[in-house]
């Protein structure tokens, strides 16, 4: 009975150790994709994608609405910062009945470009396109 006890307390700690784990490796490899998106280099997102598709089997919309840059989401993040290369990307990973539902603060894509003003933008363009 000692032996049962005992193996179950330890696969029980070890899938606690091995979840913890994989949970901060998908934090540690998602850790630098604001910069990459800042930074317009659409090369190193597929890649980081490729990555995270591959070792974790999560698609963009699985890790896109736990990824905030200074309080915006990704693409929010690329219209900022002129980022045409990565944010069309991005557009077009996204399943577009996600690019319609509203973000973190209760906006949608569409009311925030209307709002801030980057209807000119081309990720803008490509957004209305895909929706």
């Amino acid at each position: 009975m000692l032996k049962v006890v005992k193996a179950t307390l330890t696969i029980a700690a070890a899938s606690l150790v091995f979840a913890g784990s994989a949970t901060a490796g998908v934090e540690d490899s998602l850790a630098n994709i604001c910069t990459i998106v800042q930074a317009d280099d659409k090369g190193e997102l597929r890649k980081k994608m490729r990555a995270v598709q591959s070792d974790y089997r999560l698609k963009l919309h699985d890790y896109y609405t736990g990824i905030s840059c200074n309080g915006d989401s990704l693409i929010r993040t690329a219209i900022k910062n002129n980022a045409v290369d990565v944010g069309t990307l991005l557009v077009k990973k996204m399943p577009s009945r996600e690019l319609q539902t509203p973000e973190a603060d209760g906006k949608t894509l569409q009311a925030w470009i209307a709002e801030n003003g980057f209807q000119t933008s081309p990720i803008a363009n490509e957004l209305q396109q895909r929706i």
